[in-house]
């Protein structure tokens, strides 16, 4: 091997991205996850983060990061859609307690289609912000047409918080604008992006890029949902990571390898990985 092709096997070497939103119930249900996982290998995407939100998403993700310890890690919530329905805390309480769930999540609130059931979301959202406050676990954040009430609740919660302020929390797959972000920032939140950054109508959210400094910047895909340029049409997977972090590069300037390494620095900090 020439020393070039030395120095840039080092490199490689070095890159690793973490996809910090992962829901996984649909490749383990059809019999994809093997492949999933080999194709996020060879992309080096080498860490990932099992989302939970309802019992069995709950108990799937700490399955599976006990399966596949520093590769997968868990987290355990009752997101918006639990609201109306009948949830556990206590069972919740225990997976919390379990050192391989890293987060409580995801939970929040979304009134773009059920803004009905409103006082319910933030109940439940409340809950799981105050079990995240007594665990000392960072909370990962879904809001939708909900700014004003998701502010006040995680206002809340950053008063509770007596962890260390760099791990409240983080505002996944965020589609929001420049002034909410800048509130979610002073708050001491990290935000991820997702695929969305990279459709066509979302210049308005890569402009939100810059306004969001180094240190509380993650990537995400969100799979299997929200699959990015050019894997538009394509069910999302952990792989496709790579191509929200060719876009941020784009956006700040810099290489894929800085947000690549950047993000996952972020992520460990964060998730205590």
């Amino acid at each position: 091997m020439s020393r070039t092709g030395y120095v840039a096997f080092a490199l490689l070497l070095c890159i690793m991205f973490i996809d910090t939103h992962v829901h996984f119930d649909r490749f383990v249900k059809d019999g994809s996850f093997p492949e999933l996982l080999e194709n996020a290998k060879e992309a080096l995407v080498l860490e990932m983060v099992a989302i939970g939100g309802s019992a069995e998403a709950n108990a799937l993700s700490l399955k599976l990061a006990a399966a596949h310890p520093g590769r997968i890690f868990g987290c355990a919530g009752y997101d918006r859609d639990k609201a109306t329905e009948d949830y556990d805390l206590s069972e919740l309480g225990t997976f919390l307690a379990n050192p391989l769930v890293k987060a409580v999540g995801e939970t929040g609130l979304d009134y773009y289609y059920t803004a009905e059931t409103a006082t319910e979301q933030k109940k439940l959202f409340a809950e799981n912000l105050e079990l995240a406050a007594e665990f000392e676990k960072p909370v990962v954040v879904h809001t939708r047409d909900a700014d004003e009430d998701t502010l006040a609740l995680l206002t809340d919660y950053s008063k509770a918080w007596k962890g260390d302020p760099a791990r409240l929390g983080v505002l996944h797959c965020f589609t929001r604008e420049a002034a909410f972000a800048r509130q979610v920032l002073d708050l001491g939140l990290m935000i991820s992006f997702s695929g969305i950054v990279s459709f066509a109508n979302a210049e308005p959210l890569r402009k939100v890029v810059q306004y969001v400094p180094d240190d509380r910047l993650l990537i995400e895909t969100d799979s299997p949902y929200l699959a990015p340029v050019p894997m538009r049409g394509n069910r999302n997977e952990p792989a496709f990571v790579v191509h929200v972090a060719k876009q941020l590069a784009e956006l700040k300037g810099c290489s894929v390898e800085f947000i690549a390494n950047l993000t996952a620095t972020n992520a460990r900090s964060l998730f205590a990985l």
